[in-house]
């Protein structure tokens, strides 16, 4: 390659021409040698120059036509990350380093300052080349469908530290004239410092490996971090941090080792099953707890939902009592019926009749420990609607429904006096 270089730029021709400029000029010998190094520079930025056109604008743009044809998405993806842009500056750069020794022969010290600035540049560029083309790897891997949950970014970016830290002491060994080898075992020194900088890399690694390889986290999951006051859609996974747009549409950061090192919330189980949780309390009055008389078990048995049950009760009650001679004049004695339990059975009669319910699901009304509040009647049911909207119109529509018949069983909900109650009480 080296005396095709000569046999093109014809180096003696130039040399004399340059002399015999120099002997027409009359110029000193210190200006003839500046006047031959004007020119070598000038020759060596025509080339470049020419080679820059031919690779810019000939092979690219005939790449580009080739691309375009092809069936395949990831070189579109190169071709859309300037991957082939970036190596079409790498023929330049080679003509101007093996046309060096020919046109600065006379100049060593500054044939050798030049090809080192050269391979900087080569350098830099290929650093470039390969970020951009793990930026079209992370591209392609998402679109397919097996790789849309996984962590692709997080190992990208090891990687591509991994350029970046190779280029930099390649860079380094290239200005200072040490091996890369010796550059790499003197950093060997300062492991100390490296893992306090990339403290937050290293514990990002590690936890995207155990994320990946446990499943513990996917993109498009739904989590809630209470920590970080991230409730939201994973949105993106990389090495040091994790998305998570909330449902008022902000976007919380949360470091991902966080999803190792503390707890969270995922709610993907629920999106799986196909099933949203409902749980939700109302708070009785104690003091309007009773047992009921004839007249309010008439009453209630002709409620359609909980007319079947109030008959099937009376009489296991009735056989009951009367099979251990039991004296009900006193209705404090033997079996009884209240108005809360009537009430709890007709709350699980009608959420069972909404088809939106899990019927497979568990479906409860039960008592939690008394505050000073009231006596919490739990619900605990399976909605089939798991979007945010239909979840919440189906869970309003039956706690509306229950508050408002909660007074048909001799029944009150507790709540704090409001100004309106003290009024009254005072116009009393």
């Amino acid at each position: 390659m080296q005396i095709a270089f000569d046999e093109f730029l014809k180096v003696d021709d130039i040399e004399f021409f340059t002399d015999t400029i120099a002997r027409y000029l009359r110029l000193s010998p210190a200006m003839e040698e500046l006047l031959i190094l004007l020119v070598d520079f000038l020759l060596l930025l025509l080339i470049t120059s020419l080679a820059y056109v031919v690779s810019k604008r000939v092979l690219l743009n005939l790449l580009h036509r080739v691309v375009k044809k092809t069936d395949t998405q990831f070189d579109d993806l190169l071709l859309e990350k300037k991957v082939f842009d970036g190596l079409a500056n790498l023929l330049p750069a080679a003509i101007a380093y093996y046309s060096l020794p020919l046109l600065l022969r006379n100049f060593p010290f500054l044939t050798r300052l030049t090809e080192i600035a050269i391979l900087v540049f080569v350098t830099i560029v290929l650093i470039g080349v390969i970020n951009k083309f793990l930026r079209a790897l992370e591209v392609y891997f998402n679109g397919i469908e097996k790789y849309k949950d996984k962590p692709v970014k997080s190992y990208l970016q090891v990687v591509n530290i991994i350029n970046y830290i190779g280029g930099g002491i390649f860079l380094i060994a290239l200005i200072t004239g040490s091996e890369p080898g010796s550059i790499f075992l003197k950093l060997g020194a300062l492991t100390a410092v490296l893992l306090l900088v990339f403290k937050d890399t290293i514990l990002g690694l590690v936890a995207s490996i155990q994320i990946s390889a446990n499943e513990l986290l996917r993109i498009g999951d739904w989590v809630s971090v209470d920590k970080y006051g991230a409730d939201g859609e994973v949105i993106e996974i990389n090495l040091t941090t994790v998305k998570i747009r909330n449902w008022d549409k902000t976007i919380t950061t949360v470091p991902t080792y966080a999803f190792i090192a503390d707890s969270f919330k995922n709610w993907r189980g629920m999106q799986s099953a196909g099933v949203r949780r409902i749980k939700r309390s109302l708070f009785i009055n104690v003091n309007t707890v009773k047992i009921c008389d004839e007249e309010m078990l008439d009453r209630f048995s002709r409620y359609q939902l909980i007319a079947p049950y109030i008959a099937s009760k009376k009489a296991e009650i009735h056989q009951y009592n009367e099979e251990r001679h039991i004296d009900t004049s006193e209705k404090i004695n033997g079996r009884q019926l209240t108005n809360l339990g009537i009430f709890r059975q007709y709350a699980m009669e009608y959420i069972r009749s909404k088809p939106d319910i899990a019927a497979e699901e568990p479906i409860i009304a039960r008592h939690l420990q008394p505050t000073e509040h009231g006596l919490p009647l739990e619900i605990y049911c399976f909605s089939r609607l798991t979007t945010l909207t239909e979840y919440e119109g189906l869970q309003a529509d039956i706690f509306d429904h229950l508050i408002a018949v909660v007074k048909y069983f001799d029944l009150e909900l507790f709540q704090n006096p409001s100004g309106a109650d003290f009024r009254a009480l005072r116009n009393y």
